[in-house]
């Protein structure tokens, strides 16, 4: 058993390694809604440690999301305030044990995570796609 967890952690060591920025954003947002979801479970739990330090991993990952947006592109300014509402959400979900404010943050999340898979989808059409210049 032992083996395979090693084996699963090299994969996804390699997985974050070789991937695109595009694709670690995706795994961002994936990680996000992972640690979302499990605050969710540990607040039905009551157990308000776990529920914690997941709403921490989820608002890192939100704060790292901020931190790379690029200032130079229009969709910055649309962003960030999304992801400062996200974090806010996190923030009271995390104080009140508030799922709703939880759903709230997921659904966005998931709308973001949503829409970067077609934007990655698109842009792998277009590099590969007959005629398209690499």
């Amino acid at each position: 058993m032992a083996a395979y967890g090693q084996a699963y952690q090299a994969y996804q060591q390699n997985s974050v390694s070789t991937a695109s920025p595009g694709e670690l954003t995706l795994q961002l947002y994936n990680g996000c809604i992972k640690f979302i979801k499990l605050a969710k479970t540990a607040i039905e739990k009551e157990d308000f440690q776990s529920k914690n330090e997941q709403l921490q991993k989820a608002q890192n990952i939100i704060a790292e999301l901020m931190v790379t947006l690029n200032p130079d592109y229009d969709i910055t300014n649309q962003l960030l305030p999304l992801y400062d509402y996200i974090n806010y959400c996190l923030r009271e979900a995390n104080i009140h044990n508030d799922v709703a404010k939880l759903d709230e943050a997921q659904k966005m999340v998931e709308q973001l995570r949503d829409t970067w898979k077609e934007a990655i989808k698109l842009d792998r059409q277009n590099k590969y796609a007959p005629g398209a210049k690499a």
